[in-house]
């Protein structure tokens, strides 16, 4: 079986969690006996995008098209895949929930976002999501098109040697003591301002390793925010290297607001870091209170944790041990089953949500 797994804009999202997952399901495919083709292109782009809006042969041939993004190329790939019976799969990394308070605008654009996303998956002869979670956003829409929640796993293997990197990024950072932390691109949706108001509250180390626009792009709270960071909180910036942020930080902090899943949440429990996470649904289906991770509503309930987890190393060991298990659960070699699995039912007509 040969499958195209596109991701149109790959080299800006390079760090980005789509971009994330793009990777993992590649690795994940990789050992299985599936073939991966990674772009429909032609060496001329624009000549192949023009191709494929009119519905001609495109340079590979393929048997199923799975696009894992929402642009002008991922839609010359299912308008090309519609006319010529090649099975579909639209994956469903961006809704208009989790769009709103990212960018500067994103909110006032969500709902209309959220018109095209109904319209774009509803195209699909299947729809990939990470999460039960947003299996049922995207059926509220509603999307008409079968709906299958995939996790989107986590490459162990990638964050090999994190320990090793412990001393250097602590020393890079200035960071002592127990340190709170959180990966990603900084956003007001993952919860920057209660990251930050926890900060002045409190003594301990803080970092956010990852990413942040000051430009026109960015929102007010992220330009506020990182030009007024509280003296105990570190933004790094871009890190060429993101395994030191796990090996530098003790307590993963993710006060986020909405999520499909969050990879960085299960690579830090992979690393057996002790995980604080907001009490939101999508999180309600993977991970458990007190077990392998704290789960909080409101700022006095983070604090509460992070100065629990500071009293308690053991609890702080507990958690992390049993993280490092729930991690497990998502290895990149069920992702690739499960794709297969759903490659298969495509081929063959046997699609049900």
């Amino acid at each position: 079986m040969r499958v195209l797994n596109y991701l149109e804009f790959a080299s800006q999202l390079d760090r980005s969690g789509i971009g994330t997952a793009t990777d993992q399901q590649r690795a994940a495919l990789a050992t299985t006996d599936v073939e991966v083709v990674t772009s429909p292109w032609p060496e001329s782009v624009a000549a192949g995008a023009a191709g494929l809006l009119r519905g001609d042969g495109v340079v590979r041939d393929y048997d199923v098209a799975h696009c894992n993004l929402i642009g002008p190329g991922s839609l010359a790939v299912a308008r090309h895949a519609k006319r010529n019976d090649i099975p579909l799969v639209l994956h469903s990394h961006v809704t208009r929930e989790d769009f709103a308070e990212s960018f500067r605008g994103s909110t006032a654009v969500a709902p209309a976002l959220g018109k095209y996303l109904k319209w774009f998956y509803s195209q699909a002869d299947v729809v990939l999501c990470p999460s039960e979670y947003t299996k049922r956003t995207l059926e509220s829409y509603p999307v008409d098109a079968p709906i299958r929640a995939v996790s989107n796993g986590v490459d162990t293997e990638a964050l090999a040697g994190f320990e090793d990197l412990r001393d250097e990024y602590r020393a890079e950072y200035d960071l002592d003591g127990m340190t709170v932390f959180t990966v990603g691109n900084v956003f007001e949706r993952k919860g920057l301002t209660t990251f930050c108001t926890l900060a002045q509250e409190t003594d301990y180390d803080f970092a956010w390793f990852g990413p942040y626009d000051t430009g026109p792009h960015a929102s007010k709270k992220v330009r506020y925010w990182v030009e007024h960071a509280p003296e105990n909180v570190t933004f790094s910036g871009w890190i060429d290297d993101i395994r030191g942020a796990f090996g530098a930080g003790d307590v993963y902090l993710f006060a986020t607001k909405n999520e499909n899943q969050g990879i960085a949440v299960l690579e830090a429990m992979a690393c057996g870091k002790a995980v604080v996470l907001r009490d939101i649904p999508v999180f309600e289906e993977f991970y458990t209170h007190g077990h392998d991770c704290l789960k909080c509503s409101t700022d006095a309930e983070f604090r509460r944790a992070l100065d629990l987890l500071a009293r308690d190393p053991d609890l702080r060991r507990r958690l992390g041990e049993n993280a490092r298990e729930t991690a497990a659960e998502h290895s990149l070699d069920r992702v690739g089953d499960r794709l297969v699995e759903t490659y298969e039912d495509a081929l063959s007509g046997r699609l049900e949500g």
